[in-house]
């Protein structure tokens, strides 16, 4: 196993988390705004999720070809549902009380959702990132089937011709990276939860006392 191939592997991790996180995001918010569309999206992302990586990936790489955007494309519909679903979630359950000072301020809805709510459901919404990216460790593995390379390419051999301390080497590799990730980022979750209800507190009393005046 080289560097070479364990960064492989966060590259594809990382293209793959940003590119969740922006549609997943859109998606959440899409879904919150328009009821019509509610059913369709949260519908389509748990369908995805539901496939078997290499199935999906096997389809992918017949239509788009073997490659590593397409292990990104595939890892991106795989990780979509824990963001789209927490973005929802998220939005949703902020305090009505909150959303009615913030109109009574005369803020538009794309005002509050920026202002207001997306701060407020924020760490809903970086608990979903957490999880898709988490997973996104584990399911680039398969991409070395449609030539995405990374560790999945090193486990792959080390199986084929038998090689055991590589393939505990490269699987101890993966088990580190995804701790490590979880970890850091389940510490982040923890003190933005602590942080929210101050800061609905604050935001509460700052939003009702702007209306007052």
């Amino acid at each position: 196993m080289t560097m070479e191939r364990v960064l492989q592997h966060l590259y594809l991790v990382g293209m793959a988390a940003g590119f969740t996180i922006i549609f997943g995001l859109v998606l959440g918010i899409l879904t919150y705004l328009y009821k019509p569309v509610r059913p369709f999206v949260l519908w389509t992302v748990d369908i995805l999720q539901t496939i078997p990586v290499l199935a999906l990936l096997g389809v992918l790489s017949i239509v788009a070809g073997s490659s590593s955007t397409t292990v990104i494309i595939g890892i991106v519909l795989y990780s979509l549902l824990p963001v789209v679903r927490n973005t929802y979630v998220g939005l949703t359950s902020v305090d009505p009380a909150i959303k009615e000072a913030a109109t009574g301020m005369g803020m538009t809805k794309v005002q509050k959702i920026i202002s207001v709510e997306l701060q407020l459901a924020f760490p809903m919404i970086f608990t979903g990132i957490r999880i898709a990216i988490v997973t996104s460790i584990g399911t680039a593995v398969f991409g070395a089937v449609v030539g995405g390379g990374g560790l999945g390419s090193v486990i792959n051999r080390a199986i084929l011709i038998q090689d055991m301390d590589t393939l505990l080497e490269a699987t101890l590799a993966l088990m580190v990276m995804a701790v490590v990730f979880d970890f850091g980022m389940g510490y982040v979750e923890k003190r933005l939860k602590a942080r929210r209800t101050q800061t609905v507190l604050e935001e509460d009393s700052t939003l009702q006392g702007k209306e007052i005046v």
